[in-house]
Formats: C-alpha cells, sequence, structure tokens
C-alpha cells in the first residue's frame, strides 16, 4: 500500500476529527477478514499497517507446543527453535504469512473501512449538533414531497415533514424557505433522522422569541402558547417590569413584530393577552376580543362561569366554539359560558362581589388580536 494511505488518515484526523489510531485498529481488523476471505485461512493472524511507508504484513500466530494437532493454530518447539532458540512451550509465535498479491485486496479493504468510518463520523457530528437543536426552530429549504413526507433540507441533512404536522393553510413548493420546529432526533442505521413540524406550538414560541427582543432577552415572558395551527393562536405574556408593555412589545411599531409571525404562518391569526395570577383576570383576558361582566370561580374543580354581554356570546364562544376552546387551554382553567340574560336567569348574575368592569363593559381593553 502507498504512503496515499497516511496521508489521508491525517487528513481524516484533522478534517472529521476522527482519531488515526481508530481508524488503523479498524483497518486492521478489516485486513484480517479479508486474508481469511480471500485466502480460505482459518488461522489465527494479525496485521501490522507501517504508518511510515503504509506497507501491511500478514502474521500468522502460532502457540509452542510439546506435540501439534491443528499445524495451522499450533507449532512445535522444535521449529518455534528454527524461528527463534529464545522461545519455550506456551509463547506464541508469529511467522509472516503475507501473500504476494495481497496489497490490492488491502488497499481496496482499507478504502471501504475509511469510507464507512467517515460516514459513520459524520453521521455522529450531525446527530450530536442535532440532538442540541430539539426544541428550537431552523430555517429550512423545501426539497421534495412525496405521500409520506415533505422534505425539508437543513445544509447537512434532510428533515422529515409529516402531513399530520403540516398547518391546512400550508402549501409548499421545492425551494421554499420555511421555518420549522424540531420535534425529535432519532439515530439510526441509516443516520440520524430529523423531525420537524409547522403545528407545534413551541414553533409560535420561538418566533416571537426571534421578533421581539424583550422576549429574547426575558424582560417579557410567554407564560402559556394555545394553538390550532393554520387558524388561531393565543398567547399570554408577563413581565415584572412596570415601563414594560408585554403586549405592546410583542405587537411592535405598528403591529410590525406580529405581523412579520402572521406572514411566517401564512396569515394565522394571533390574539395576545395578558398573563395573571389571578384566575378571574387571566380568564377574562384569554377570552379576547369578547368582552367579558363577570367570571365566577370554582377552585375545587378549576372551572370558570363566564358572563359576557349576550351581544357578545357568539364572539365569546367562537367559530365552532374555537375562542373558548383555545383560551381554555391557554389558562388551564374549564369555561363555561352564558350570556347576560341566562346568567341573570340562573340568579349568578350580578353579584354583590363580582368584578369591576369598565363603562362599556370591557374587561380589559389592551388585548391584542391580530387578523
Amino acid at each position: 500500500m502507498s504512503s496515499e494511505l497516511v496521508e489521508a488518515l491525517n487528513v481524516l484526523e484533522k478534517d472529521k476529527g476522527i482519531s488515526r489510531d481508530v481508524l488503523v485498529e479498524a483497518i486492521e481488523a478489516a485486513l484480517v477478514s479479508a486474508y481469511r476471505r480471500n485466502f480460505n485461512q482459518a488461522q489465527n493472524v494479525r496485521t501490522d499497517l507501517n504508518l511510515a511507508t503504509g506497507s501491511i504484513r500478514v502474521f500468522a500466530r502460532k502457540d509452542v507446543v510439546e506435540e501439534v494437532f491443528d499445524s495451522r493454530l499450533e507449532i512445535s518447539l522444535e521449529d518455534a527453535h528454527k524461528v527463534n532458540p529464545s522461545y519455550d512451550i506456551g509463547d506464541v509465535v508469529e511467522i509472516e504469512v503475507t501473500p504476494k498479491d495481497f496489497g490490492r485486496i488491502a488497499a481496496q479493504t482499507a478504502k471501504q473501512v475509511v469510507t464507512q468510518r467517515v460516514r459513520e463520523a459524520e453521521r455522529g457530528i450531525i446527530y450530536s449538533e442535532f440532538i442540541d437543536r430539539e426544541d428550537d426552530i431552523m430555517t429550512g429549504i423545501v426539497q421534495r414531497k412525496d405521500n409520506r413526507f415533505t422534505y425539508v433540507s437543513l445544509g447537512k441533512v434532510e428533515a422529515l415533514l409529516p402531513p399530520s404536522e403540516q398547518a391546512a393553510n400550508d402549501h409548499y413548493q421545492p425551494h421554499d424557505r420555511i421555518k420549522v420546529y424540531i420535534t425529535k432526533v432519532e439515530k439510526t442505521t441509516k443516520g440520524p433522522q430529523i423531525f420537524v413540524s409547522r403545528t407545534h406550538p413551541g414553533l409560535l414560541k420561538r418566533l416571537f422569541e426571534i421578533e421581539v427582543p424583550e422576549i429574547y432577552d426575558g424582560t417579557v415572558e410567554i407564560r402559556s402558547v394555545a394553538r390550532e395551527a393554520g387558524d388561531r393562536s393565543k398567547i399570554s405574556v408577563y413581565t415584572d417590569h412596570p415601563d414594560v408593555d408585554p403586549i405592546g412589545a410583542c405587537v411592535g411599531p405598528k403591529g410590525s413584530r406580529v405581523q412579520a409571525i402572521v406572514n411566517e404562518l401564512n396569515g394565522e391569526k394571533i390574539d395576545i393577552v395578558e398573563w395573571s395570577n389571578d384566575p378571574v383576570e387571566f380568564v377574562a383576558n384569554a377570552l379576547s376580543p369578547s368582552k367579558v361582566l363577570d367570571v365566577i370561580v370554582d377552585e375545587k374543580d378549576k372551572a370558570t362561569t363566564v358572563v359576557v354581554p349576550d351581544y357578545q356570546l357568539s364572539l365569546a364562544i367562537g367559530k365552532r366554539g374555537q375562542n373558548a376552546r383555545l383560551a381554555a387551554k391557554l389558562t388551564g382553567w374549564k369555561i363555561d359560558i352564558k350570556s347576560e340574560s341566562d346568567a341573570r336567569e340562573a340568579g349568578i348574575y350580578p353579584r354583590s362581589e363580582s368584578l369591576s368592569v369598565d363603562e362599556d363593559n370591557s374587561f380589559d381593553d389592551t388585548n391584542e388580536e391580530i387578523e
């Protein structure tokens, strides 16, 4: 074998981070198998790769015994002394058995081993890189689609975007640039498999972290996210800085920040509400854009009864119950919505301790809805 192999090992160690000793050990083990396979030998052998010259030699290893039963594995003391007089019973004698045409086989075997180890190392590097990116967002380029997945290039690897993780209003063409949320990274025999999503609530949260500096630096916190991908989402935000408006920070100047997120999600509506530790206030905020007259809390069952003006009932419930459903997900409280008329008939409204409202019966007019 030529010294080109040695140069190749040095390059791989430097560029791919693969230890040269590991590669040499793998090559020597593969050469033993190649020798046995190509020369019909089952004896105990080892190979020696000379890194200075690139040459390879094969040695048969035989135990020194008094009486030989298997000449492939054993050698008599008399024959061992012909090699070196210092051998004794129980020692191991190494005799060179390198075939004349072993160089070609050795070169081919070494190339296969190096290629395989490089592929394994690259897969390991990719896995290590992406396992740390789970629950993170990346920009990818749509490559192609089939019945099972949309394939999105993330640079070194193609990620898998299942139909179940795509929003109804998502329509991709090859070469489209999209942002995806990494949900799972698996190590397989074919290399790492990266699964991504466009419907995960985490995607919305990461998009706000990118677009809103106050969220990125921790001034404003996203406390909860409720999402029905492609249609409508709600997020609750909070800050303990009295001079910062958490909703205004998320909306941005003239709505520019949240509009960038809406555009990325192909027009998905986003309600931004202020989080509160008080369930009365939080549930009322979460039902935005509906006005709320009263919130009756049942701490035991973690349930609430919300009273809204008669003309706001359908708005509070939302299309197919969506607004109420998202508000319940956002707050973690069960929500039963009643019109003012029904609440009066049931005798639960008004209450002497009912929450205060402003003149136009709106509990909070700071909540934002982005179409």
